[in-house]
């Protein structure tokens, strides 16, 4: 203990349980920044036993972290990560961790048909995600053909060369692909489940993100300022299906930020002329099946809800980066690059990439 001491200061995890966090959820304090940067850095390093780190991610849930603590732990993280900026300035969709169990996996459709339409799109994951470990963007890309174990760099002049590009965890953020197993036999999610999604390996200017609740994308804006690292101009946050960064039929929250100014408003999938229920979306194989839509989509060969709900998130990303200035000319644009084939195109590309 004397020597974690002298390394990384005043603070271990024990500490912190004793004299601030562990008290409970309602008796607990919060940690300030020096405290949460050394927490996090002592956790990378290994240094706690798994009891204790246990015990310290256990509590965090309980109190729930403030933003001040999950922009230290996410300023300490993205230290460690291998940025790999792309000469372009896409669009960062970090909210596809978790996976889906129910539904189509439509967000590669969506931001191939958004890159196509002229806005780059940026998704990043690893493979298995802790606790929830379900189909996630990466076995979707794996049944298109479209490599996806890439170093960082290489996953840039993906972006620089299609339009669109995927970053593999174990490759950009290998800190936090470490704690893999601990998190695991945690068996619930931890702080780590939220800032992993903050680590923006292409270094964008704008981040899509999702959230079951809106205080949750509130937490979400105001660690993005108070982080020492991260310098956004915009941020969308929507409460997406199944948790990831697609709408959802019928009505969606959404959430914006914009240099400053938060808003939050709906969108209602009726107003685009779409008739869509959740139970439309399901699918029976969500890796194989998402994959077979999504190229029956780009190829103008689907007109249904798959190919409504892919125009319409592919609107929303268009949106994002101001490329448009409604999520209506985003669809009309999407919907173009479908038709003129543009979409099918950029697939071709990254399946030759």
């Amino acid at each position: 203990m004397a020597q974690a001491t002298q390394t990384f200061g005043e603070w271990p995890l024990q500490r912190l349980m004793t004299e601030v966090c562990g008290s409970g959820h309602k008796s607990a304090d919060d940690l300030n920044r020096d405290q949460a940067l050394e927490a996090f850095e002592r956790i990378i390093a290994g240094a706690p036993d798994p009891t204790t780190l246990g015990a310290f991610w256990l509590s965090n849930r309980w109190k729930r972290n403030t933003p001040e603590e999950l922009a230290a732990y996410t300023d300490v993280m993205c230290e460690h990560v291998d940025f790999a900026e792309p000469d372009c300035d896409p669009v960062d969709c970090g909210a596809n961790y978790d996976g889906k169990g129910d539904s189509a996996i439509l967000g590669v459709g969506a931001g191939v048909v958004a890159a196509a339409a002229g806005t780059p799109v940026v998704v990043h994951s690893g493979d298995r995600v802790p606790t929830q470990k379900q189909d996630a963007y990466k076995h979707v890309l794996d049944e298109l053909g479209i490599a996806t174990e890439l170093s960082p760099q290489t996953s840039a002049d993906m972006v620089d060369e299609t339009g669109f590009g995927f970053y593999y965890q174990p490759a950009f953020n290998p800190v936090v692909d470490e704690l893999f197993d601990r998190r695991d036999q945690m068996g619930v999610r931890t702080f780590v489940n939220t800032i992993e999604t903050l680590a923006n390996p292409a270094n964008a200017d704008v981040h899509l993100g999702s959230f079951y609740h809106l205080a949750f994308a509130k937490k979400v804006v105001n660690t993005f300022e108070e982080s020492q690292h991260h310098d956004l101009s915009r941020v969308i946050m929507f409460q997406g299906m199944e948790g990831y960064d697609e709408i959802r039929p019928g009505f969606t929250k959404v959430a914006e930020w914009t240099e400053g100014e938060f808003t939050d408003y709906g969108i209602e999938t009726a107003e685009y002329g779409m008739d869509l229920e959740g139970e439309d979306l399901h699918v029976d194989d969500i890796a194989a099946d998402s994959a077979a839509i999504t190229e029956e989509v780009l190829a103008g060969e689907r007109d249904d809800q798959f190919a409504d709900a892919i125009a319409l998130n592919a609107a929303l990303r268009i949106y994002a980066r101001e490329d448009v200035d409604s999520i209506e000319a985003g669809l009309d644009a999407a919907r173009d690059a479908i038709a003129d084939g543009s979409a099918a195109a950029v697939l071709d590309e990254l399946q030759a990439f």
